[in-house]
Formats: structure tokens, C-alpha cells, sequence
């Protein structure tokens, strides 16, 4: 244990060399096992067949001594010879007598208590069977034919030229996409933010170039947006600071104080405005997950904007008109939902002329619920309309003669929408402004679906 707690991975500067080198060591190792795995079935299943054989020797040549002597042994053992080219036979007595020449060839002999063996030394193979009653031994004794190195060194080679093409396959597919990824990261954090990993693998390589690819364009969408959103507020707060700076020098001098307070109060309550939608960016681009996701009906949003923006469409001599139910559950943030759909209606109420009305159209269908706000206001020119969602964007027209807002109210309601998945569209309704959000239904399960799957999880 401690020798192991001794050895520390070795550093690779190169996941070439890593994978390479695994791959050497797997090659070792399975033809350790294969080796091991061999030498089992050259045990088990080979060996028993060469003992049969060489009992059937045996037989034979204590047959032939037995029906024959000396002279008939010899020829049956001569034969032998002729047959195995390149060894020789014997048969001996319990002490290891040749029962042919009488020599003594007790080194043939396996020592006590084996009664059989197969050995290689001194650059020859013996190998020795006794009989069942310990009376005869059969031998053969050969020189080891062992063809020269340089025989199959091609092979060898060969093999190592295979192995190492198959590693370098390996370590390139493996490697090469890696480092491609890492410089694109690299690249990325220098503040090349418009670099993509390209790459058609489906496999793990593939799916962490495509989920380097969708945080990439995340971040590059954060970045850029709350770059813009800087640019835009600071132009924003300067008009407001300078003439607030003004008013304040106009208070210190001027006999009419309080038309220089007036002046300081709706500039500040323009930068509390703008204060206010800063923020209420800044809370939709944070964590969805910390932001009360939970069910939502849909209607009942619905119902607490009209009632609160009603007063404000009185006050402008127009009327809501509502049309449609919605009965459905939206998986989302109730407060994110009610500030997108309040945004787009007051938006309509601004820009409605007096005693008209703004429409409300609102319906669900199999996959999304369905709200369209329409107003007869001037509409937006087709130029414009796709940048009406953009930050602090406003019609130059409708800014003289309404005084503009804060230019974020539409652009806080495309992003809440985005935060659910859904979509937020502009078109000219010819005469006014036409609107749709389209946001997904998420089956919520009901009280007695969520009893009956606690109980199988607890079961």
C-alpha cells in the first residue's frame, strides 16, 4: 500500500504521447494474456493427446521387445528415428538402462516421484514416459531447430509498423480535435468572440465542440448585447444628466424656482424610469433558475394587466377590448410573463389615438398560447420594424410627439418572452401596430399525477 500511495501519475506534455502509450501497453498486455491464455489450452487440451501418443509408443516398444528381443525392439525404435527426423528412441529400464545398447541414459529420467515429463536444456528437447508398473521408460531426445532472428524479423515489423500507424490513428483522432477546441477556446478568451469549433463528429468530441459552440454564442450574445446596452445607456443618461445640471444652475439663479424644480423633477423621475428598466434587464438576464419558475395561468396574467393598465387607457380616451379565453398552464415566472405582456399594451395605449380602441386577442392551442396586442396608432415603418425590440429603439416620429419612454419597454418584453422559450413579432396592421406573442404550454402535472408519482418513488 505504501509503494502505492508512493507512485504519482507521470506528467504528459502531449495526450499524444498518453494515448500512444496506453496503446503500447494494452498491446503488452493482451499478448501477455493471449500468451498466458495459450499455454492454459496447450496444457488442458494439447499435452493429454502427446501423453496418449507416447504411452501408445510405449506399448508398442515394450511389444516389440516382448514378442521379438532386442533385435525387433530395435528396428520398431530404427523406425521411429526415420520417421521423426531429427530425434531419437529410446527404451529404458527403471534405472534408466538403453534396453538396445546398454548404455546408461539415466539423465533422460525425470526425477522422482514424476512419472513423465517435457523438457527443453542445453539446447535440446527431452521427453520421457513410464510405464504404469515403473518397469520401462519410453524416451526421445532431440536438438532444438530454432529458426534464425533475422527469420521473422519482417514480421516483427511488420507488426510494430501496424501497431504504431493504429496508435498514431488513434492519438490523431482523438488529439486533433482536442487541441482544435482548446485554440478556439484560447482564441475565445482573447475576445475573438465570433470563433466556432467546426466538427460533424456525433461522438463525445463532437458534443463538447457543439456545447463549446452554444456557450460561445451565449456569452457573444451577453457580451455584445450588454456592451450595446452600455453604449445606449450612457447616451441615454447623458441628455437627461446635462439638462438636470442645467435645471440645477437655473434653481440658483433664477426667480422662477419652481419651473426649474419642475424641470428637475421630470428629469429625475426620467432617469428613475430608466433606473427601473435597467434593472428589470439585468433580473431577465440572470439565472432562469433562481427566478420562481413554477406554473402559471395564463388567463389570470392576462386579467391583472388589463385591470391595471385600464386606468391608463381611460386617461387616454381609449378602450381594451378583450377577445379570446385562455384556460391553460405556462411553465414560467409569472412576474417576467406579466411585465412582457404589460409592456407591449402599454406600448399600444401610448401610441393609440384618442377615443379608439387597442384589441386583445387571446387564444390556446395544442403547443402555445397565443396573446396579440393591436392598436391604430401611427404603426412603425417596415425599415424599422425589426429593430423595434432592440434597446432604448424608438420611432423618431412618435418620440416628438409623445415624449418617448425610456426606448426599453418592448426590448424587456422580447427578452422575458425569450426567457420562455416563446416569440414576440411586430407587423404593420395598416392602420396601427400589431404585436404577437406565442409562448409554449409545458404540461404541468396536476396535484393527484404528483401523489401518484411520489408514491411509485417512495414504493
Amino acid at each position: 500500500m505504501s509503494l502505492l500511495r508512493r507512485l504519482k501519475p507521470v506528467p504528459m506534455k502531449s495526450l499524444y504521447y498518453g494515448v500512444v502509450l496506453a496503446m503500447v501497453v494494452t498491446l503488452s498486455l493482451s499478448f501477455l494474456v493471449f500468451r498466458g491464455i495459450s499455454d492454459r489450452m496447450e496444457k488442458k487440451s494439447i499435452d493429454p493427446v502427446y501423453d496418449r501418443f507416447d504411452e501408445l509408443q510405449l506399448e508398442s516398444a515394450r511389444g516389440a521387445l516382448g514378442s521379438g528381443g532386442a533385435q525387433a525392439l530395435n528396428i520398431y525404435l530404427t523406425k521411429l528415428d526415420r520417421i521423426f527426423a531429427g530425434s531419437s528412441h529410446y527404451l529404458l529400464d527403471a534405472n534408466g538402462i538403453d534396453l538396445v545398447s546398454g548404455v546408461n541414459r539415466a539423465e533422460l529420467l525425470p526425477p522422482r516421484p514424476l512419472t513423465k515429463w517435457r523438457v527443453q536444456t542445453k539446447g535440446r528437447w527431452i521427453m520421457s514416459h513410464g510405464s504404469a508398473d515403473g518397469k520401462y521408460w519410453f524416451a526421445a531426445v532431440g536438438f532444438l531447430d530454432r529458426p534464425h532472428v533475422w527469420t521473422f524479423l519482417p514480421y516483427y515489423f511488420l507488426v510494430i509498423g501496424a501497431a504504431f500507424v493504429l496508435c498514431w490513428i488513434a492519438a490523431y483522432g482523438v488529439v486533433s480535435p482536442i487541441r482544435r477546441i482548446a485554440t478556439s477556446i484560447a482564441l475565445f478568451g482573447q475576445g475573438n468572440l465570433s470563433v466556432r469549433v467546426e466538427s460533424g463528429r456525433r461522438d463525445e468530441i463532437g458534443q463538447l465542440g457543439r456545447s463549446f459552440n452554444q456557450m460561445a454564442e451565449r456569452l457573444q450574445r451577453l457580451i455584445v448585447s450588454e456592451r450595446r446596452l452600455l453604449g445606449d445607456i450612457s447616451h441615454e443618461l447623458r441628455s437627461p444628466l446635462a439638462r438636470l445640471k442645467f435645471a440645477i444652475k437655473l434653481a440658483r439663479t433664477s426667480p422662477d424656482s419652481k419651473a426649474a424644480l419642475d424641470r428637475i423633477e421630470r428629469d429625475v423621475d426620467r432617469i428613475t424610469s430608466l433606473v427601473s428598466d435597467i434593472v428589470d434587464i439585468t433580473f431577465i438576464e440572470g439565472d432562469p433558475a433562481v427566478q420562481g419558475i413554477g406554473a402559471v395561468r395564463a388567463g389570470e396574467v392576462i386579467d391583472d394587466v388589463i385591470r391595471d393598465c385600464a386606468l391608463e387607457a381611460q386617461a387616454q380616451e381609449c378602450e381594451i377590448l378583450v377577445n379570446g379565453r385562455l384556460t391553460g398552464e405556462l411553465l414560467g415566472n409569472r412576474e417576467l410573463l406579466r411585465r412582457a405582456i404589460e409592456n407591449v399594451l402599454r406600448n399600444a395605449i401610448r401610441f393609440s389615438p384618442q377615443h379608439s380602441t387597442i384589441g386583445v386577442s387571446i387564444a390556446d392551442d395544442a403547443n402555445s398560447t397565443n396573446i396579440t396586442v393591436r392598436d391604430y396608432g401611427p404603426g412603425v415603418p417596415e425599415d424599422m420594424l425589426a429593430r423595434i425590440f432592440d434597446p432604448f429603439f424608438r420611432v423618431d416620429e412618435a418620440r416628438d410627439a409623445k415624449g418617448g419612454g425610456s426606448g426599453l419597454g418592448l426590448s424587456i418584453a422580447k427578452r422575458a418572452v425569450q426567457v420562455h422559450h416563446g416569440t414576440i413579432t411586430a407587423e404593420n396592421a395598416e392602420p396601427g401596430l400589431r404585436v404577437r406573442i406565442s409562448i409554449p404550454i409545458f404540461t404541468v402535472p396536476s396535484a393527484v399525477e404528483r401523489e401518484h408519482d411520489m408514491e411509485l418513488k417512495n414504493s
